[in-house]
């Protein structure tokens, strides 16, 4: 038995994989609070996510009739970029900022500047560091709470500090690492030239670094006597959560693309080689595979549609009832669903707008609709950069909660005009993690196992979920994308 864990913005999953069954045999859940405010700032407490662990491991535990003794191995996801700083003893600061975190972005924007603009962060780092890397977040802390920058002895990612609670070791993952804005992903070593920026210090508070099948360490033993665990339960070295939803959709070798339709959106792809930048919006993070995964990510996808459908007090069935009975395009009207600033395109301090509106297409259904082919033409937009960075896709793996809806698998089809399909198994990152802890388990124990036959021995497609491109409707979306591209460049021009 093998556990996945996924920390997520929202909550924190567990699910159990049964090596002989080849399924998740049960899973917990158990949800975050977030704390917000209207400058950007979103941050969870560190140990709101050791409580959902406790509870959802119960559960999961509980619901698959096994002994927790009974596990061999831990793998844990985490959501991305997330800063977690400790004190000498091995203590919280302050609560972490996420991924979403918006008001960093002046601090980013000086760490840009300093290195010199796009060209001279690809140079130091392989990549162009965004708003919501962990770069800024240190920066930011430096300027606003010096008397907590000082106290900094660690520097870790959300799954990495969960790691550290499981193990007790500061280790740093090369997937997970490499969305931290100062992790040259080329060489997968930290870079001082970022760090130098912020404070020459800070590279001795970072991790050591470790490839994606080695082990975080063991279980500490005082948590595995409260957990019923085997003392020699294995932590995996983890990764993020899109790394983590990359190994649970396959998504390890060339010609798969997995987009996940979760609060945020992203499309990201395998490649064994560092990918040649083409575009400073394409993020070129390693995968937790030991290869590459380059990377587009939105920040405005499921939690638009909650806020939109909330507006009209609609559950999810009534809202795709309502878009279904409504026309491709929308009447005319366009959604620019920036309501969290935006990624890609890089527009960290946009708001959101809805344009176009008459008296004629001024419909519920209008408006529900424009909001979803609002946030699927970001992916588009995205997924066209990828492709112009050398990205093929003959298939597109769907995760996340956004894919269970069939009206959106087929918009997302006809909007990339590519075929759809889901995994069979639910809940990608968790089942991922637990893959990886598998995979790390073997090599540990000098197994001959490889991460490629470990996914072909559990992932498989569900059927059922698989939809092709329309062509009628290829083309009325490509119109509609194009009319929505017009508006953002009017809106928000280069």
């Amino acid at each position: 038995m093998y556990l996945g864990v996924d920390c997520g913005t929202q909550g924190t999953k567990v699910v159990v994989l049964d090596a002989e069954q080849k399924r998740v045999i049960a899973q917990g859940y158990s949800e975050h609070e977030l704390i917000s405010a209207t400058n950007g700032r979103r941050e969870q407490e560190p140990k709101w996510w050791i409580e959902a662990f406790l509870t959802a491991f119960q559960q999961a535990v509980k619901s698959s009739g096994i002994q927790a003794c009974d596990i061999k191995a831990i793998g844990v996801s985490g959501q991305q970029h997330g800063l977690v700083v400790l004190d000498k003893k091995g203590d919280v600061i302050r609560p972490a900022k996420l991924w979403c975190d918006t008001e960093t972005a002046p601090q980013n924007q000086q760490l840009l500047d300093a290195l010199g603009g796009d060209k001279g962060s690809i140079d130091a780092v392989g990549l162009v560091i965004a708003t919501g890397y962990t770069a800024s977040k240190l920066l930011w802390l430096k300027q606003n709470e010096p008397e907590n920058f000082s106290r900094i002895a660690h520097i870790l990612l959300p799954h990495d500090y969960l790691n550290y609670w499981l193990t007790g070791n500061c280790v740093a993952e090369f997937g997970d690492a490499s969305g931290t804005g100062f992790m040259d992903v080329r060489t997968r070593q930290w870079s001082t030239k970022v760090l130098d920026k912020i404070d020459g210090r800070l590279v001795a508070t970072l991790p050591n670094l470790i490839e994606a099948h080695k082990s975080a360490g063991g279980i500490r033993p005082e948590l595995a006597k409260t957990l019923g665990l085997n003392e020699n339960v294995l932590v995996s070295s983890g990764g993020g959560d899109n790394m983590m939803g990359a190994i649970g959709t396959g998504n390890i070798a060339a010609g798969v693309v997995t987009i996940s339709l979760g609060t945020s959106g992203t499309l990201y792809a395998y490649s064994d080689k560092p990918p040649i930048l083409d575009h400073a919006l394409v993020a070129s993070f390693c995968s937790s595979s030991n290869g590459w995964l380059p990377l587009i990510c939105t920040m405005n996808l499921t939690g638009v549609m909650n806020q939109f459908r909330g507006l009209f007090s609609l559950d999810i069935p009534q809202m795709n009832e309502a878009i279904a009975n409504t026309a491709i395009g929308a009447e005319g009207i366009t959604t620019l669903p920036f309501l969290s600033g935006e990624r890609v395109p890089a527009l960290p301090d946009a708001n959101g707008s809805i344009l176009g509106l008459n008296s004629n297409n001024f419909t519920v259904g209008n408006i529900l609709r424009s909001a979803m082919e609002g946030t699927t033409f970001g992916l588009r937009y995205g997924m066209d950069l990828l492709r112009q960075s050398g990205i093929k896709s003959t298939e597109l793996r769907l995760i996340g909660g956004g894919a269970k809806s069939p009206l959106w698998r087929q918009m997302i089809a006809d909007v990339m005009n590519t075929k759809v399909v889901c995994p069979e198994l639910p809940e990608a990152a968790a089942v991922g993690a637990a893959i990886q802890a598998q995979w790390c388990h073997a090599s540990h124990l000098g197994k001959d196992i490889s991460l490629l036959d470990l996914c072909e021995k559990y992932i498989s497609i569900d059927d059922s979920s698989s939809v092709s491109p329309i062509s009628n409707n290829v083309a009325e979306y490509e119109s509609a994308y194009q009319r929505y591209r017009s508006h953002l460049s009017v809106l928000f021009p280069e």
